[in-house]
């Protein structure tokens, strides 16, 4: 046996050409190595491009584009493009409207965040203990999520009709008066909390089951074992298991309550009074009916300002626990 300087262990009574070309398949190898990672780069680039190109249309230069206009006073009508600096942003923050918009969209935050969690957690937990009838459960909570905003704000706006809607009729047949469910100040905002609670809690009642079923049942065996009773399983084993996903859900939560628009537009376009009005609805009237499109991205700027300093302080605790 003959062993080349190389480590390449030739057959005996090979010739040298086929020793030499036994030397040479290390940097054969390498070269076919370094051609097929081109191509697979070269793949993954074609891949991306969409996306890329996409992500680059559709929201990095929107993102550029309406931050520049911000500092212009920019018409809907094409004219006035002159740069002004922060006037727009000196008149947003002196706009007592912005304040007041931006108070109903925590308002709702506040009302819709705290249900969607807590309900959604205990729909799953019903499910997760074996309800009779699983999939007739799963579909009634999770269906109303597949449904548009359109159909839900139609279905509601029957619901909520005064006197001949199907809520008044109900209180009617229990002796009682009336609501204004969305003719009444005081009223309106918690109408549209639950009316988004009913839409929207099966997405997240879908994540707290899947969690759920992630959990060891060997945990739940050794408590029953060790003599545990359902709440003291459920204290000690399920909810400190669950932790993870409620963060994220409570952050997915306030992220989609804080852009709510569309709802509130089709029941009750800001009314009664502008008490529903979120600070998103009083940008789009003030581009689109105003046609103030450089103050309209102005207040727009402001508002993706305070929620990116809210995420930033809600990631801070879960960083330092990382």
């Amino acid at each position: 046996m003959t062993v080349s300087n190389t480590g390449v262990t030739a057959p005996p009574g090979q010739a040298p050409a086929a020793r030499s070309a036994a030397t040479s398949r290390p940097g054969t190898r390498a070269g076919t190595a370094g051609k097929s990672l081109r191509e697979r780069d070269r793949s993954g680039y074609l891949f991306v491009a969409p996306f890329a190109i996409a992500t680059g249309l559709f929201l990095v230069w929107p993102t550029i584009s309406g931050l520049w206009m911000s500092f212009t006073n920019q018409s809907l009508t094409g004219t006035g493009s002159e740069f002004i600096g922060f006037a727009n942003y000196a008149e947003a923050f002196s706009d007592p409207q912005v304040w007041q918009t931006l108070w109903h969209t925590v308002w709702f935050t506040i009302l819709s965040t705290v249900p969607l969690v807590v309900v959604a957690l205990v729909m799953a937990l019903l499910v997760h203990t074996g309800l009779p009838g699983q999939w007739v459960w799963r579909m009634s909570f999770f269906a109303p999520y597949l449904l548009t905003s359109a159909v839900v704000s139609g279905l509601s706006a029957w619901l909520f009709q005064p006197d001949i809607g199907l809520l008044d009729t109900w209180l009617a047949a229990l002796g009682l008066g009336p609501v204004g469910w969305i003719t009444d100040e005081n009223v309106a905002m918690f109408s549209i909390a639950l009316v988004t609670v009913w839409w929207t809690v099966g997405f997240n009642f879908l994540l707290y089951l899947a969690a759920l079923q992630g959990i060891p049942a060997q945990q739940y065996e050794a408590a029953t074992i060790d003599g545990a009773g359902g709440w003291r399983r459920l204290f000690s084993i399920t909810l400190p298991q669950l932790k993870t996903i409620t963060g994220v859900i409570v952050v997915l939560q306030l992220l989609a309550s804080l852009k709510v628009f569309d709802q509130i537009y089709l029941l009750t376009k800001g009314g009664p009074n502008g008490s529903t009005r979120p600070i998103l609805e009083y940008v789009y009237d003030i581009g689109f009916t105003n046609y103030r499109l450089g103050y309209a991205s102005a207040i727009s700027y402001v508002f993706f300002a305070l929620i990116l300093v809210f995420t930033l302080v809600r990631l801070m605790p879960t960083r330092k626990e990382a």
